[in-house]
């Protein structure tokens, strides 16, 4: 990690972010701890393009440092009523946690028992190393061009400022936050199938519920700043931690998992071949697991991880965004500890046969109840938390310069409302035309994380060490710039891997779940419940 500045000094009033003008002609130097840990010592490196909307000749009198950009942008909301440089390090921590500590953890479990229990916490760890990694150069990325918003400012800026770049990065971008909004659609019907299994006079159960869930997210998405939805994401990641805990506790302590037959081997009633008697845990992937089926495991425990398609977001509404990756280090060990404690005991006590996804499913009625019920928080906030990056997206370009953005008319409430309400309506459709958890994950995971986790991070390396000096950087620095060099050569090849190999898998394991009979069809009125 390399961070640099070789703007011009600030103006007397300016933010004050450190510079390197010693570096200003030759090649950057790492600046020790502070490139990963940030902090008031951070060095910003230079412009990999000139601003967004602003051509490399033109306003040439214009200061483009960081310090200016930011301080324009303060100035510019200073006395309106609606404000979003506002997020503290400790607020922008709490959105992390509402966005990683969430109901995938429960995958986990799954995925642990399709890989073996070894290499499952073997990727865990892996991936998250690689996620920390590729969300510090995004943070670098977004200190040298502050005036980026969202993940399609930064898909303009990487590939050479090339307008298509920003509306293929917008698609996608859009794409992903509905299917998550969608996939929280889908959990919300499955958790209200759970708790009302008994109850025969609910009308088209799945659809119904869906459509109560799509209704209640739209309504807690209003919020327009990350500042008042950070409260909630804090609380949220909190009920979040407790549920998963509970399930842990909870497999460990009931007699058996739920669907538990003493029997060694059985035929169930509807004729299939079943496996019963003690859980069966193993270290490493058991005999027979196909590549379809590790391949899907593994995009489980990366969809987890990866969610930097939010952190210029983050970024582009904290008061201080030096102090970013104080709020990434936090939540990236509690990840590491969570998940894998969480995944392993839960899979410890249940075993390869009564396994389900997410892995509620495997408790007992009781149990099961009431450590998915504190789940309600964070199945509601999360996608809140994306619908609100995605409706921002829009809202912002639509009143670009425009007093609807920051003060409370009727005009810029009544479009916010309606952009929401657009999509929560696709998300709704997405979760009853693809009605199953651990392979929406798994396609999620292949056709958006492959750029907005590994391709996009690998390129923005290159193209700021450019900047910073070329290919004369990494052989000034020896091995290590070498080393360097080959990781972010290996990520985006991990990204290309992901889009290509991981996309086949993700399809092909839904159309097998289709063959075998295992989810029922599109807007399907049969419960989905656990």
């Amino acid at each position: 990690m390399v961070l640099q500045d070789t703007s011009p000094p600030p103006p007397e009033k300016s933010r004050d972010f450190a510079t390197d003008n010693d570096t200003a002609q030759g090649a950057a130097v790492p600046r020790g701890w502070s490139a990963w840990f940030g902090g008031p010592n951070t060095q910003i490196g230079p412009r990999i393009a000139p601003v967004l909307g602003r051509s490399a000749t033109s306003d040439s009198d214009t200061d483009d440092s960081s310090s200016a950009i930011l301080d324009k942008q303060f100035a510019d909301e200073e006395g309106r009523a609606i404000q979003y440089r506002t997020c503290s390090w400790q607020k922008t921590a709490g959105l992390l946690f509402s966005e990683y500590i969430c109901l995938a953890i429960m995958s986990f479990p799954w995925s642990y028992s399709i890989l073996g229990l070894v290499p499952g916490i073997i990727l865990t760890i892996v991936i998250a190393g690689l996620v920390l990694y590729t969300s510090l150069v995004l943070w670098e990325f977004c200190l040298r061009h502050p005036e980026v918003r969202d993940v399609c400012d930064i898909g303009q800026v990487l590939f050479w400022n090339k307008r298509w770049a920003w509306w293929a990065t917008a698609v996608m971008f859009i794409l992903n936050n509905t299917f998550i909004q969608g996939l929280h659609v889908l959990v919300g019907a499955k958790y209200l199938n759970t708790m009302t299994a008994t109850d025969d006079g609910v009308a088209c159960r799945t659809v119904s519920y869906s459509a109560i869930m799509f209704v209640v997210c739209w309504l807690c998405s209003l919020p327009r700043t990350f500042s008042m939805l950070s409260k909630l994401g804090t609380a949220s990641a909190f009920f979040t931690f407790i549920s998963v805990i509970l399930a842990a506790i909870f497999a460990g302590i009931q007699a058996h998992p739920a669907g538990y037959d003493p029997r060694d081997s059985y035929t169930t009633p509807a004729g299939k071949h079943a496996v019963g008697g003690n859980p069966i845990v193993t270290a490493v992937p058991v005999a027979g697991t196909t590549f379809v089926m590790g391949l899907s495991a593994f995009l489980n425990i990366s969809y987890t991880f990866i969610g930097q398609i939010t952190i210029p977001s983050f970024i582009a509404e904290m008061k201080e965004p030096r102090d970013f990756p104080k709020a990434l280090w936090a939540c990236t060990i509690a990840e590491i500890i969570v998940f894998s404690l969480v995944g392993a005991i839960v899979y410890a006590y249940t075993g390869n046969q009564y396994m389900t996804a997410p892995a509620f499913g495997s408790l007992e009625p009781l149990y099961k109840k009431i450590s998915f019920s504190f789940m309600i928080p964070t199945l509601i906030f999360l996608g809140v938390l994306y619908a609100s990056v995605s409706a921002r997206f829009i809202f912002f370009r639509i009143f670009e310069n425009s007093r609807h953005k920051n003060d409370h008319t009727v005009v810029g409430w009544a479009t916010w409302t309606t952009i929401l309400l657009g999509t929560w309506i696709l998300a709704f459709i997405i979760a009853e035309v693809i009605p199953f958890f651990s392979d929406l994950l798994s396609l999620m995971s292949s056709l958006f994380d492959s750029f907005f986790g590994f391709i996009f991070w690998g390129v923005a390396y290159f193209r700021m060490r450019k900047a910073d000096g070329g290919v004369e950087f990494i052989r000034q620095h020896s091995l290590v710039g070498y080393m360097m060099a080959a990781l972010n050569i290996a990520i985006i090849l991990t990204g290309v891997f992901f889009l290509t190999v991981g996309t086949y898998a993700s399809v092909q394991s839904i159309i097998d779940e289709f063959t075998s009979g295992n989810v029922g069809g599109v807007f399907s009125c049969a419960s989905n419940g656990l």
